[in-house]
């Protein structure tokens, strides 16, 4: 079986052909960095313009890189949500039509869990499994018990970890996205020179051990660079008054306090036997996921958790932690296999895009 995936719910626009033996028959994509970057942000209107303007375009370039006709599809796949709503009402109302005229399944994919079964497609990763989920609109503690089956375990209860990263690379003049920017100056600098807030940790209720927030974190970094430039007002700081040392330092403390954060809830989740363990008592793999994913030192720092409590820890090649239409494509073939086998016809054609759509509502603990 073969399956079309549109991706379009934030700044990429990218069409990818997938097949039910795990090959890649085609992927092409097209970064809106450029639009955006001067704004330090995506703007929702410029970014569903864009989507709409070239999307056509590249459905018919991904089909001709794979050699394929519209005939030799089995089903289309959208992105539905979450993300911008005008973006995926472009991407998923495109999969919708294609279903619909040449009579395949429509298959409505939440973004989250395209990011989340991404691994399966380059490992063959028993479930259930549990996932960090980073990217630049999330950032998640769950349990994947089966291809539709997820349990959050804990969520940041206020900014997303990409986007606290954006913030900060704004605040010292970095490039938009801000992610790689702040992990390559980071590796210049000294990690001790500023001791930043980690909101939550100290908390032990219930209810927040294994939540994440950043708003203060963020807000600290502020404050921090006020200092360093004698102002008293964000608007009023140029990020040109810090030395490359200070921004440098700024950055390595930061990305060093957004890495213990991490670990902290991380290490809370494995601490609960019923959470590491899963069936004849098999230890889980953890799977890291998103953007934020793909910084080093933070996976390195990881992956020292996973050695002191012995479990594996797995991260999606770079091209499937991005946003990116593989695992829109791949979410569709392990859905279409469960359509198939169920005798559906995929979703209806009156789904509607949602902008926040969460995995699953349900607390484990």
């Amino acid at each position: 079986m073969k399956v079309l995936g549109i991706e379009s719910s934030c700044d990429e626009t990218a069409i990818a052909i997938v097949d039910d033996q795990k090959n890649i028959l085609s992927h092409v994509i097209k970064s809106q960095i450029d639009i955006h970057q001067i704004y330090g942000g995506v703007v929702p209107e410029l970014s569903a313009r864009h989507h709409l303007e070239i999307v056509d375009l590249l459905i018919i370039e991904s089909l001709n890189q794979a050699n394929l006709k519209f005939k030799d599809i089995d089903g289309f796949a959208g992105t539905s949500g979450p993300g911008l709503i005008g973006g995926l009402i472009v991407g998923m109302t495109c999969a919708k039509t294609l279903a619909s005229i040449h009579q395949k399944a429509f298959l409505a994919i939440n973004h989250l869990q395209g990011h989340a079964l991404a691994i399966r497609l380059e490992n063959d990763i028993a479930m259930p499994f549990l996932i960090l989920l980073v990217s630049g609109g999330h950032c998640q503690i769950l349990l994947c018990r089966a291809i539709d089956d997820f349990v959050k375990i804990g969520e940041t209860i206020d900014d997303a970890l990409g986007e606290t990263f954006d913030k900060v690379a704004q605040m010292l003049g970095l490039k938009y996205p801000g992610g790689p920017e702040i992990e390559k100056l980071a590796n210049q600098g000294n990690s001790r020179r500023f001791i930043f807030p980690k909101p939550l940790i100290d908390r032990s209720d219930i209810n927040h051990q294994y939540n994440f927030s950043f708003s203060g974190l963020k807000t600290a970094v502020k404050r921090q660079i006020e200092k360093l430039t004698n102002s008293e007002f964000l608007h009023d700081t140029s990020p040109n008054k810090l030395s490359l040392e200070d921004k440098a330092d700024i950055c390595a403390s930061f990305q060093k306090t957004i890495s213990d954060i991490l670990l902290n809830r991380l290490e809370n989740v494995v601490k609960k036997t019923e959470l590491l363990t899963g069936f004849n008592n098999k230890k889980l793999d953890l799977v890291i996921t998103g953007g934020v994913a793909c910084n080093q030192f933070i996976f390195k720092n990881l992956q020292q958790l996973a050695s002191k409590y012995n479990f594996n820890i797995l991260i999606p090649s770079k091209k499937l932690c991005t946003d990116n239409a593989i695992m829109i494509a791949w979410a569709g073939i392990e859905k279409l296999i469960q359509v198939k086998r169920n005798k559906n016809f995929g979703d209806p054609l009156n789904f509607k895009p949602r902008s926040k759509w969460d995995l699953d509502q349900k607390i484990v603990i």
